[in-house]
């Protein structure tokens, strides 16, 4: 959709931003970035430039993590037999191989479960617990989960299990009766509120390091898992875990885990390639995640825990040939979804359904439709066997919270979960139509009933003659970027559109050469699944473009091109 303009911040850039470029070896642009994203001071841009580990708040902010750490050591010294249990998703799956490799440096097996996501859902249920039990598990760490289970926890421990949960979800009004909870989400205003969930299971495992005997072993070449989940979990990529992903960064470009050395090789990139946080949550995490989406979670787990690369790579191999059909199924949902938005335009809040729709994809394709459609969206499918429920993944905009939106039908619901920006549903099928009406009213009371355009916010405007490899250099020092740390977008001044072509399987992505007006300097730039609004009537015009610049090393020849965002005439 077209956006409208409108500047980062109104400050511009702070007075001394020449002596602050000085003493930080940067451009005056990356201090005036830096002002317009909050940050004053010396001290603060330095800190962020550089995120160190020691920059690191104590774990024991994290509220029970130190009695996690302790119940957990009190029940190994027991004898007690631990079992880990984890979420089918990329943040579960690598806080579960995060825990047992850590065990592993210090030469313990433990046990582990990761629920089929088609078979069990998400979460602790009972009729595992009570497997679990029966095979002698006495001890459960639960990571990525766990918070908002509380008959589960209560089963476990009528078993005689000690339970410690760790998470990072929003509580519910009752905490599960575990021996110890952490969750960094029970104190909102904590430096670790923000956390993943393989987050917290990193910071509990430094605890726990400490406690058991012998040796503390060197739990670093463990962020690399970190820094996949945290990106894949789509949290702030501020303050923590900015420090944590950046190092973790690190260790992903050095590859020296087998699983994820075969992970850039099928995703096409060099073993020792250096991956900014986009390229992990656009093209490593979702082969990740396709494993648990289309069923068994097993797969990532064992490719991230694989000993060698000969081992990693056919595992690495099939997981991608599972993202293929994962994309292939999510553009067939897609199409049809978006035929079903059509006929709705006059809804404020869209509910999309669809009998074969896969419950795996079905966020993916909400994701797509609000990106479209700028509005608000639940997506539903076919009913669950053991339950007769429709099941549903909701997205939302920035101006909307989608758990309090839901709240306001919640008697059409069978039930619900989430926050601002994404939430899940369960529906009796008798209610959908139902639940389009008064989704599209409770979106209009809030926001109107006409649709609201999305703001593109600008940090500068560029001409063609600054974007050179040394300002590319420096916008790096500012990744990772994501969530509470967005991508630099720069405006264009006026430019004129020389060439034009589409590429793509469906021709769906388009490529352009444009020459500033009164440089003559040319850059090309691509603007994805823009090829049915970015149209060859463009050619020969002169406009202006959103963009973000980039490196593009395609065919191991470095260029600069542009990413294009958005445009105007």
């Amino acid at each position: 959709m077209p956006c409208i303009w409108k500047p980062r911040s109104g400050h511009g850039a702070p007075s001394d931003a020449a002596r602050l470029a000085e003493e930080l070896s940067v451009s005056e642009l990356i201090v005036e970035i830096l002002a317009n994203r909050g940050l004053d001071g010396l001290e603060e841009m330095d800190r962020f430039l550089s995120p160190l580990l020691r920059h690191m708040a104590p774990p024991d902010e994290i509220p029970g993590l130190t009695e996690a750490a302790e119940t957990l050591a009190r029940g190994l010294a027991e004898g007690r037999t631990l079992c880990v249990w984890g979420d089918y998703d990329v943040d579960g799956i690598t806080a579960t191989a995060l825990v047992k490799e850590f065990f592993g440096l210090r030469g313990m097996k433990v046990r582990h479960h990761l629920p089929n996501r088609m078979e069990e859902g998400y979460g602790l249920n009972i009729p595992f617990i009570e497997r679990l039990a029966a095979e002698g598990v006495d001890l459960l760490l639960t990571v990525d989960c766990g918070i908002s289970d509380v008959e589960s926890v209560a089963r476990a421990r009528e078993l005689g299990m000690v339970v410690v949960v760790s998470d990072h979800h929003l509580p519910g009004d009752e905490l599960p009766a575990a021996h110890a909870v952490c969750d960094p989400r029970l104190r909102e205003d904590g430096p670790y509120a923000d956390l993943a969930g393989v987050g917290v299971a990193l910071l509990l495992m430094t605890a726990l390091n400490r406690l058991l005997p012998g040796e503390p072993v060197d739990w670093r070449p463990l962020l690399d898992l970190v820094a996949l989940g945290t990106i894949a979990d789509i949290v702030s990529l501020t303050g923590q875990n900015r420090i944590l992903v950046k190092n973790g960064l690190l260790l992903i470009k050095e590859a020296r885990r087998p699983g994820m050395a075969a992970l850039k090789v099928v995703s096409e990139y060099d073993r020792q390639a250096e991956l900014g946080a986009g390229q992990i949550g656009f093209n490593i995490a979702p082969r990740v995640n396709a494993a648990g989406r289309m069923g068994d979670p097993e797969k990532a787990l064992n490719l991230l825990l694989a000993d060698d690369f000969d081992t990693a790579m056919p595992i690495a191999e099939e997981l991608n040939a599972i993202n293929m059909e994962r994309r292939r199924q999510e553009q067939d949902i897609a199409e049809q979804a978006f035929e079903q938005a059509e006929s709705m335009r006059r809804k404020a809040g869209l509910v999309l359904y669809g009998e074969h729709w896969h419950p795996g994809i079905i966020g993916i394709v909400a994701s797509r439709v609000v990106e479209k459609y700028y509005r608000p969206t639940l997506l539903l499918c076919a009913p669950e066997a053991t339950s007769g429920l429709l099941k549903g993944s909701g997205r939302s905009i920035p101006e909307y919270n989608l758990y309090e939106g839901l709240q306001g039908v919640a008697d059409v619901l069978a039930g619900f979960g989430g926050h601002k920006q994404a939430a899940g549903v369960t529906l009796a099928p008798e209610n959908l139509e139902s639940l389009r009406e008064r989704f599209h009213e409770q979106v209009a009371a809030t926001l109107g009933a006409e649709p609201l355009t999305p703001t593109l916010k600008l940090d500068h405007e560029l001409g063609f003659s600054s974007i050179n490899n040394t300002l590319l250099k420096e916008l790096e020092m500012l990744q990772p970027f994501g969530m509470g740390n967005p991508e630099p977008v720069f405006a264009t001044k006026p430019v004129k559109v020389v060439e034009h072509s589409l590429f793509g399987r469906e021709r769906e992505h388009v490529k352009l050469v444009l020459e500033d007006v009164e440089t003559g300097a040319r850059l090309s730039g691509k603007a994805w699944r823009s090829g049915a609004t970015l149209t060859r009537d463009v050619f020969g015009r002169t406009m202006r473009f959103a963009f973000t610049p980039k490196i593009d090393r395609f065919r191991g020849i470095p260029s600069i091109d542009l990413r294009i965002r958005d445009w105007i005439f």
